[in-house]
C-alpha cells in the first residue's frame, strides 16, 4: 500500500504509538506520521504508507488548524495540564472582550516564538524535555512562525473563586509553530500566567477531522477487506500546492535515469516541479541555474 491516510489520533496515546499499532494492523513496516502531537492533543495525523513516506516534508509544510481552551490564570512546566503548576496569577476580575480580541490580534501575522522546555526541539545535540527531565536549563532558540488566524470562539467563563478565566479560540498557523506557546504568549499580553487547557488539530497536510479514520475503524475496515479502499489517498495528495507537469513516455524514461529537463517543461523556472506520467506522481524536480536544468529533488515511484 502506497499513499497517505488521514489518521484520528486520540488523546492519551504518542504520534508514535499510532504508528506502532498501524504497522500491526496494516502488517507493513514501512509507515511514517507527518506532524507529532503530544499525548494529550487529538485530532488530525497524517500517515503517510509505502512510497508515500517520501512526501512527509511536504505534508508537514503545510499550515495547521487547531481549536482548543486557553485558561489565564496559571501556568505550568509543559504549558498544557500535563505539567505541574508553577505560577499562579489568580484574576481579581475577568478581561473584557476587548481586551481580549487586543491581545490575540498582537499575536497575530509573523510571531517570535520560544519554544517550550518540554518539545523535542534539539539544542547542542540534545532535546529539550531531556534537559527538563534532568532539571537543568539551556538557552532556547528563537523560532518565527506565522499566526495566519486567532480568534475567540466562545464566551470566556470566569470562575471568581478560583480567579481563573477560560475561552475556546481557533488558530490557523505556520509549519514549526507552538500552538502551546501561543496561549503562554497571550497570558504575556496580558500580563498573566495562561495554560493551553485543551487542543484539537482540525486540520493538517490537507485533511481536516471529517477525513480522518480512527485506529478502531482502520482495524475493522482491513479485518472485513484487507483494502483500504478510497481511505488511502494517493501519494500525489501531498504535492496539490506544487505546479504539475505532465511527462511524456520518452521524458519519464529520462526521469527514471535521474536525468535532468530542460526549462521549456515550466519556464516559469519554480523552485519545485511535481512531474507525473499517465495520471500517477512519479517525482518532484527542482530548478538548478547552474545547470540550467530541472534536476531531480525527491523520486517518489519510478515504476
Amino acid at each position: 500500500m502506497d499513499g497517505i491516510l488521514p489518521v484520528y489520533k486520540e488523546v492519551g496515546m504518542t504520534s508514535h504509538d499510532v504508528v506502532f499499532k498501524l504497522r500491526k494492523i496494516l502488517h507493513m513496516k514501512k509507515i511514517g506520521h507527518a506532524g507529532t502531537l503530544d499525548p494529550n492533543v487529538d485530532g488530525v495525523l497524517p500517515i503517510a504508507l509505502g512510497k508515500a513516506t517520501k512526501t512527509i516534508e511536504f505534508l508537514q509544510s503545510a499550515g495547521k488548524v487547531y481549536t482548543g481552551e486557553v485558561t489565564l490564570g496559571f501556568a505550568t512546566t509543559t504549558e498544557d495540564l500535563d505539567g505541574e503548576v508553577i505560577e499562579k496569577t489568580p484574576l481579581a476580575k475577568p478581561f473584557s472582550d476587548a481586551e481580549l480580541m487586543q491581545a490575540m490580534a498582537q499575536l497575530t501575522g509573523a510571531i517570535t516564538q520560544i519554544p517550550p522546555m518540554y518539545s523535542a526541539v534539539k539544542v547542542n545535540g540534545r532535546r529539550l524535555y531531556e534537559y527538563a527531565r534532568a532539571g537543568e536549563s539551556v538557552e532556547r532558540p528563537v523560532r518565527q512562525a506565522m499566526i495566519y488566524r486567532f480568534e475567540r470562539l466562545t464566551d470566556s467563563k470566569f470562575d471568581a473563586a478560583e480567579g481563573l478565566q477560560k475561552f475556546r479560540f481557533e488558530a490557523a498557523v505556520s509549519k514549526g509553530t507552538y500552538i502551546r506557546t501561543l496561549a503562554v504568549d497571550l497570558g504575556k499580553s496580558l500580563g498573566v500566567a495562561a495554560v493551553m487547557s485543551q487542543l484539537t488539530r482540525q486540520a493538517a497536510g490537507g485533511f481536516v477531522l471529517s477525513e480522518t479514520h480512527s485506529l478502531s475503524e482502520i482495524a475493522e475496515q482491513m479485518t472485513a477487506t484487507d483494502d483500504l479502499g478510497d481511505w488511502l489517498k494517493p501519494l500525489g495528495t501531498a504535492l496539490v500546492d506544487l505546479p504539475q507537469y505532465a511527462l511524456s513516455a520518452s521524458e519519464f524514461a529520462k526521469v527514471q535515469q535521474g536525468v535532468g529537463l530542460p526549462a521549456t517543461i515550466n519556464p516559469g523556472l519554480v523552485d519545485q516541479l511535481v512531474l507525473t506520467y499517465q495520471g500517477a506522481t512519479k517525482s518532484v524536480y527542482t530548478w538548478n541555474a547552474d545547470k540550467e536544468l530541472y534536476r531531480p529533488y525527491r523520486q517518489l515511484d519510478l515504476d
